[in-house]
């Protein structure tokens, strides 16, 4: 069975818990990234302003993140 991320609006990737315990992260160096707190969920940041790197730290709500797709609608708006 396939794994889910989901994409949460103005926030992170989310890997389920179940889903997590088959995810590796590896990094550019080739090295695994070991998971914050194994046996729960995964949260990926994407916003940028994460301390911790590839998870997620709850920056993008102090930060005013807005995904892509928000950003877009947001441009396009005034038009």
């Amino acid at each position: 069975m396939p794994i889910t991320i989901k994409i949460a609006e103005n926030g992170p990737y989310r890997i389920s818990e179940e889903d997590a315990a088959q995810v590796v992260l590896v990094d550019a160096a080739g090295q695994v990234v070991p998971q914050l707190k194994p046996g729960k969920g995964i949260s990926l940041c994407r916003c940028g302003a994460s301390v911790i790197k590839p998870f997620c730290d709850g920056a993008h709500s102090r930060i005013g993140f807005n995904a892509a797709e928000a950003a877009q609608r947001a441009v396009d708006a005034p038009r």
